[in-house]
C-alpha cells in the first residue's frame, strides 16, 4: 500500500518547490525518526538524493516521493495531506498504525 499522498498536499508541495527553486531531480522524502511525545515523529522536507536500495519511490500527483523502507514499516497505509483553516495550516498524516498520537498530530506511538 505504501504512503499516500493527496491531491491537496501535492499541490501545496508544488508550490513550495516552485517557490524555492529546487531542481528537477528533487524528491519528497517521507520518514519517521525517534522522538517527540510519542516516541516517533514524522518527518517531511525535500531531498536530491535517492538510494535505489533503502528507499522505495513513487510518483502520485506528478510528485516524485520516496520512504525510507524502515520508515515505511511505520507508515504503511498512511496518507499525507494538507490542512488549511483558520486554526492551524499545514501537513497532516492519517497513520492507521499508530496506537496512539500526541495534541499537535506530530508524532505517533506505533
Amino acid at each position: 500500500m505504501g504512503v499516500i499522498l493527496s491531491e491537496r498536499a501535492a499541490t501545496e508541495v508544488k508550490r513550495i518547490m516552485d517557490e524555492q527553486k529546487y531542481s528537477e531531480g528533487t524528491v519528497l522524502r517521507v520518514g519517521v525518526t525517534g522522538g517527540g511525545c510519542s516516541g516517533f515523529s514524522y518527518s517531511l522536507g525535500f531531498d536530491a538524493n535517492i538510494d535505489e536500495k533503502a528507499d522505495v519511490a513513487t510518483d502520485q500527483h506528478g510528485i516524485k516521493m520516496v520512504v525510507d523502507r524502515k520508515s515505511s514499516l511505520y507508515l504503511d497505509g498512511t496518507t499525507v495531506d494538507f490542512y488549511e483553516g483558520l486554526d492551524k495550516r499545514g501537513f497532516t498524516f492519517d497513520n492507521p498504525n499508530a496506537v496512539k498520537s500526541c495534541g499537535c498530530g506530530s508524532s505517533f506511538q506505533a
